[in-house]
């Protein structure tokens, strides 16, 4: 079953649910301070669980673009920086948040670094997505 016949946000949600179940991903100290790229104001507003939508996200872009580093990963987390009166500029995301996510889904073996460099998806990884894009059709 393929990741593309379900809606990304559904998907995410599901996979950041069976996340919480693997004891290495865990939101790190001090995250709930952090936020997602410097031109935001604020740290997300729901913290019980942006770590594990946040790694679900990585997990599933990885998935869609990779083998990919933590420098494309930035540009696809990358926003708007208003700039007051003068004309906006595209900014990177946040490293650090993309970086630790990174480490913890390799350490739950469900990514592996390539041997150009960057990640991709672990074969138990792509079994995680795909179980749980079956599971959300099957589901409807």
């Amino acid at each position: 079953m393929s990741i593309y016949s379900v809606e990304p946000i559904k998907l995410i949600q599901a996979v950041s649910e069976k996340l919480k179940e693997y004891s290495e991903i865990k939101p790190p100290e001090g995250s709930e301070f952090w936020k997602t790229a410097f031109y935001k104001e604020i740290a997300p507003l729901d913290q019980e669980n942006f770590w594990y939508v946040r790694s679900a996200s990585v997990l599933r872009k990885i998935w869609k673009f990779g083998p990919i580093g933590v420098n494309r990963m930035r540009k696809k987390y990358s926003g708007k920086n208003r700039r007051g009166s003068k004309p906006a500029h595209s900014a990177k995301g946040s490293g650090k948040i993309i970086r630790v996510a990174i480490q913890q889904l390799e350490n739950a073996k469900l990514l592996e670094k390539t041997e150009k460099g960057g990640r991709k998806v672990s074969p138990e990884g792509i079994s995680l997505l795909e179980r749980t894009a079956h599971w959300l059709l099957r589901e409807k």
